[in-house]
Formats: structure tokens, sequence, C-alpha cells
């Protein structure tokens, strides 16, 4: 009997599996409302929803095809990281984040994206990372800021993703929606991203060469420099 089966011990062995076998599904499969969180959580980090913005359940579920309840749901999941907030009478709101927020969120960038690029990856990882690279000047050269913005995310997606963890992606997503809400007031700015282009090339070229202890050194200083222009922005 493996382990999930043993949780049903005191019923018939027949049941007690087919009962363990609909708990792994349940746990592979993620609830509606997870998904409708995660699809949320997306267009934060595209920058499709602005702080302060209000979300309605009924215009959501009408968008996404599911009900009020779930929406209702991935509401009370993103609220849990601190994505959105509830304010009684009044609604559910994109969260606006203060400078304490900034600092938090580097720190935990700096341990993950750094842990992840020291420790390499698979071809496939580190051309993902050379693609967001490419998506961001082909944007740079369209004059698209928004394209360019959404091409820095996915840099740093990708640089997450080379550690090849769902659940560290899973933490990174919350990071880029967080990331997006607080960059909204430094693009101000028209050209804010480009100034990140060149820093992205050079961190990609290292870990392209295999040169991993000087891709996480260039990437820390990056993420310095980056909290620096951010707390000067939102004045702290």
């Amino acid at each position: 009997m493996t382990s999930s089966e043993a949780g049903f011990r005191g019923i018939s062995d027949s049941t007690g599996a087919t009962l363990a076998a609909a708990a792994r599904l349940r746990v592979a499969i993620p609830s509606v409302a997870d998904r409708v969180a995660a699809e949320l959580r997306l267009q934060l980090a595209e920058g499709l929803l602005l702080p302060g913005a209000r979300l309605t359940e009924s215009t959501i579920s009408e968008e996404l095809g599911v009900s009020r309840n779930t929406v209702r749901e991935a509401f009370a999941e993103l609220a849990a990281e601190r994505l959105v907030v509830r304010q009684p009478n009044r609604g559910v709101f994109v969260a606006s984040l203060g400078p304490g927020d900034i600092h938090d969120v580097y720190t935990v960038r700096r341990f993950l994206e750094v842990s992840a690029i020291r420790g390499g990856g698979s071809p496939e990882r580190v051309a993902a990372v050379r693609a967001a690279i490419e998506e961001g000047r082909a944007a740079a050269a369209a004059d698209d800021e928004e394209a360019l913005g959404n091409a820095n995310q996915h840099f740093h997606g990708a640089i997450a993703a080379l550690a090849e963890s769902p659940r560290l992606n899973t933490i990174m997503a919350q990071v880029l929606a967080e990331m997006r809400l607080f960059f909204h007031k430094a693009t101000l700015d028209a050209h804010f991203y480009r100034s990140y282009l060149d820093d992205n090339e050079e961190i990609c070229k290292a870990l392209e060469a295999g040169e991993l202890d000087r891709a996480g050194d260039l990437l820390l200083a990056y993420l310095d420099r980056s909290e620096e222009k951010q707390s000067a922005v939102h004045g702290d």
C-alpha cells in the first residue's frame, strides 16, 4: 500500500485506492480558482492591471467564463500574496506597494535569481534567457515601451526558470507581479526599461559562456542598482 492509500485505512482496499487516486488527481490538477489567480497574476506582471485599479467579480467572471464564487476564491489567494487588497464596503483593488515592500521583494530576488543563475541551466533554459534579450531589443527598435517592459519581466522569469523548479517558478510569478506594481511609477520615465537592456545582455553573455560566478556577480550588482533606483522613485 502506498503512503497516500495508507491514509484511508479502516475502509476497503478498493475504496481506499480509489480515494487515494482521486486525492492525487486533485493535487496534480490546479483548481479553477488557482487558474484564475494565475491569470490575474500574469496580467499584473504584464502591466495590464494598474496599482489602485478596482477589480469586480462580475466583470472578471464574465471575461474568464467562471463563476463569481471562483473569482472570489482567486481574490482571496491574491490577497494572501498582498497583490490585491479588499476594502470594506468598497471592493477589491490592485495593491499599491510602498518602500518597505520594495526592499523585501529585492531581498527575495537576490536569493532566488542569483542562486538560479549561479547554478547554470540546460541549453534550452539558457536559450530562453537569450530569447528574452532579443524580445527586448525588438521592442526597443519598435519604440514599444510596454513590450519592452514585458520582455524585461520575461528575462527575469527565464533566469528563475534556470533552476527548473516549479515551486521557485510559482514564487517568481508572484515576485514578477509585485515588481510590475512598483515599476509603474518609475515608468513615468518613458525610457525606464531601456537602461536595463545592456545589463541584461552582459549577464546573458556570461551565462552563455559558462561564467556562472561572474553572471551571478553581475546580476547581484544589477539588482542593487535597481533597488536604489526604485527606492529613489518611491521616496524611501
